[in-house]
């Protein structure tokens, strides 16, 4: 497998674009009010590829209701940002589904590049074999693939489920699956392209 894209600053700017269609969708909705939403971007520091990343890894793309009264913050879901988590999603998916897959010493040198200590390590394969599969997100994600996906298995089973050429493509589609459960006040429908034909 190949993983050049990982030091790729396009492929990094691919994912911005994805997250900057999402807000625009979601600023579009507007509120639930009725209000107008304005950006109210929150800061990130995400480890791992810093000197890869522009200004735009800087901050979370996020809106808040111009109402007076109201002010509900909406953030848009994001393939660029796994939730809570300080390392991007794909790092998460990557380095957890190679786990097994990689040579131990391939695999030691890309958590020593990415600066990713071992209970870090153990907390995303608790997350991935135990909080994920409960979520409403994989709950109905899940029945589109047959046979089933085993779970015991997660992220790398799931990954090698998914169409595209390379392992970019891959990952960029399974970051759209994983789109919903990164902003917990959005129940909508995404509408993306996850291609990355333009890196």
């Amino acid at each position: 497998m190949c993983h050049a894209f990982l030091n790729d600053s396009r492929f990094y700017r691919f994912l911005f674009e994805i997250d900057q269609d999402i807000a625009h969708q979601v600023q579009a909705e507007g509120c639930s009010c009725g209000g107008v939403l304005h950006s109210a971007r929150y800061p990130r520091k995400p480890r791992g590829v810093r000197s890869l990343l522009d200004e735009a890894y800087e901050s979370r793309l996020s809106f808040c209701c111009a109402v007076e009264g109201c002010r509900r913050r909406r953030t848009p879901p994001s393939v660029r940002f796994l939730g809570r988590k300080v390392y991007l999603g794909v790092i998460v998916i990557l380095i957890t589904a190679l786990e097994h897959g990689l040579p131990a010493k391939r695999r030691q040198h890309l958590i020593e590049t990415l600066d990713i200590c071992s209970q870090t390590l153990s907390r995303w394969r608790k997350w991935w074999r135990e909080v994920f599969p409960a979520s409403r997100c994989w709950q109905a994600m899940r029945g589109q693939f047959i046979p089933p996906v085993e779970v015991s298995r997660l992220p790398g089973a799931l990954l090698g489920r998914l169409s595209g050429e390379g392992l970019s493509r891959c990952l960029c589609h399974l970051l759209g699956l994983l789109a919903p459960i990164t902003a917990a006040s959005w129940s909508g429908n995404l509408r993306m392209v996850t291609s990355p034909q333009k890196m």
